[in-house]
């Protein structure tokens, strides 16, 4: 999730840079979006560990 991202956020830097406003923000929104959900699941893995299976 977070190498998805780090590459949307690139894309947005670049896309922004190069004048295109609206790819840029939505670039941004989806590279916020994944980065948040890559936290959340990387919380939940932390947290449920590794238990041995039954």
């Amino acid at each position: 999730m977070f190498q998805w991202a780090l590459t949307f956020l690139i894309v947005a830097i670049v896309a922004g840079l190069l004048g295109f406003s609206g790819i840029a923000g939505a670039a941004t929104n989806i590279a916020w979006l994944l980065f948040i959900v890559g936290l959340v699941l990387a919380v939940i893995f932390f947290i449920r560990g590794r238990r041995p299976t039954l």
